[in-house]
């Protein structure tokens, strides 16, 4: 990076935090010490909500993995990530945020305590601390140093890059709290979304000679195949990383897990200051998702037009384009939106982090007497050991060829589990905790085999690329089978009307809970778009 691109970084990062730190000051503090700093106080309007709720989401893991596995597939079967994260969307602002927020919960966990019993809370805590310690925090470190040592041809050691993002990330989760990680990530929101989309323009205008149209002409004329986004194979023959048929059984419910369950996305629909706001916040973000495409996918498939890119392996693929069309003067301020977004993603995880371990297990075991100031600090400590953990194994995942791929297939050995009692919880009453406590361990044993033995030389039509059972098929294959178990303990030994009704017991809601009027007219709207999208795809690459 030249002289100008280092100043601009500085100014633009700098910036963020300095207009962070006024707009919190000035917002609406809560008298309840944990309720201010997990979760903001209930004070976040629909656009701080949805910003939150996207730049949490979109940071280099899926930048750089993403566009990395749409290479590699030479197929646009990726677009699914982003298409049914809009469906779960939905399912979350409907369904999943008005049971969280009638009861005043602070944490997805605590809604299982009050379904089954503190020790189902306890268990689904450590699962999600355990898939953020050794899969969200380490790849969100690990992707984001990555593009940027690629992008602007840093000669610097990953170790410092990663030490360098992390003690920034940690300093807006550990000493602001929620209210600074939801406006950082607003502000960053907007610098993301000019920034990412101006990368596959500017891309389609050099493939094109100049011209905008020319490229796209190029993307529908040649290799139109490219642009398949419901195959089995590729144009080389070889098994996509998301075939067809993992549509109609896991990825629905892998999308479920991330958007409806997951503390670390949740948390900033929690924090809503109504449920209407609340829900206005998830469904604009759910609409944004169907642009996510454009900046996760795309440069992916204009990547493989262009034959003078230099790309070692596919997860380079991002960091190669930007290089490639990005003039000089505005790499600094595009390395700023991309700081932005790894350390939103980052500060995001290590909130919620703390958060579960100050109320669960803090709280809830190691000191029942805290209170609030206890409990930040706890918090706070907390987050640091995390941030420190997190940095010394982020460069151990240097070794893998696909981080997208290794970050889907880890999650799924917790989230199979979670998502399973999540449903039962919230579509049965007489379902015991035991069966829960059962269930989860059945789910992770299910899902462990499918992931580190499988099925060997399965039929084509449920089959990965070395032809064993693929890893959204096993998925499936996990949650049904933690359901089934569930369900039969639940017919068998089922809760008693006594325990049903104490279940039903709830506090007064802390926010008004009137539900948004336009809110089922909008996602209606949004699920036929996202069908449109794959219509329109399927003909253009036939």
């Amino acid at each position: 990076m030249n002289t100008i691109s280092i100043i601009s970084f500085v100014l633009a990062t700098g910036a963020v935090a300095f207009f962070t730190y006024q707009i919190v000051r000035r917002m609406k503090k809560s008298d309840n010490a944990t309720e201010e700093y997990f979760t903001g106080g209930r004070a976040l309007a629909w656009p701080v909500v949805a910003g939150s709720l996207l730049l949490t989401n979109l940071s280099t893991e899926q930048l750089v993995g993403l566009n990395g596995a749409v290479f590699g597939d030479k197929a646009l079967v990726g677009v699914a990530w982003e298409a049914l994260a809009a469906f779960a969307m939905i399912a979350t602002a409907l369904v999943f945020l008005p049971r969280y927020l009638a009861s005043g919960f602070t944490t997805t966990p605590a809604f299982l305590e009050k379904r089954f019993d503190k020790t189902t809370r306890s268990m689904v805590s450590g699962l999600f601390l355990f898939g953020y310690v050794t899969v969200l925090l380490p790849v969100v470190l690990y992707t984001g140093s990555l593009a940027l040592i690629g992008m602007f041809d840093l000669n610097l050691p990953l170790l410092l890059v990663v030490a360098t993002i992390g003690i920034l990330g940690s300093s807006y989760a550990i000493f602001g709290g929620l209210k600074s990680v939801a406006v950082s990530d607003t502000l960053n929101g907007v610098g993301l979304l000019i920034g990412g989309l101006s990368i596959p323009l500017l891309a389609l205008v050099s493939l094109g000679d100049g011209s905008f149209l020319s490229g796209l002409a190029v993307l529908g004329n040649n290799n139109p195949e490219y642009l398949a986004v419901l195959t089995q194979t590729n144009v080389d023959g070889n098994v996509v990383s998301v075939p067809w048929p993992t549509l109609l059984t896991g990825m629905m419910f892998i999308q479920v897990f991330y958007w409806s369950t997951n503390q670390v996305i949740v948390q900033r629909a929690m924090a809503a200051k109504s449920l209407a706001e609340g829900q206005k916040g998830v469904l604009f973000a759910s609409a944004m998702k169907l642009v996510g495409p454009i900046i996760l996918c795309l440069p992916g498939i204009i990547a493989l037009h262009m034959t003078d890119l230099s790309i070692g392996k596919q997860d380079q693929v991002y960091g190669a384009i930007v290089r490639h069309v990005l003039p000089d003067w505005s790499l600094g301020l595009f390395a700023a939106v991309l700081m932005g977004s790894i350390l939103s993603s980052f500060n995001s995880a290590l909130n919620s982090a703390s958060t579960l371990f100050s109320l669960q297990f803090y709280k809830g075991y190691i000191n029942k007497s805290a209170n609030g100031i206890q409990i930040v600090s706890v918090g706070k400590k907390f987050g640091i050991a995390l941030a420190v953990a997190s940095i010394l194994i982020a460069p151990m995942l240097d070794q893998m060829q696909s981080i997208f791929e290794y970050l889907q297939k880890v999650n799924g050995l917790y989230s199979v589990p979670i998502i399973g009692i999540f449903l039962l919880g919230i579509t049965t009453k007489h379902i015991p905790a035991i069966a829960a406590k059962i269930g989860m361990i059945v789910g992770m044993a299910f899902y462990a085999f499918f992931t580190f033995v499988n099925i060997k030389d399965v039929p084509p039509f449920f089959a990965n690329e070395d032809g064993d059972l693929h890893f959204l098929h096993g998925y499936f294959i996990s949650l049904i089978a933690s359901i089934l178990v569930m369900l039969i303990i639940g017919k068998v030994k089922p809760k008693t009307t006594e325990e049903i009704a104490i279940s039903d017991q709830r506090d007064p809601a802390p926010v008004d809970m009137k539900p948004w009027a336009q809110a089922k007219k909008v996602s209606f709207t949004i699920m036929c778009v996202t069908v449109g999208i794959y219509l329109f795809l399927t003909m253009a690459s036939s």
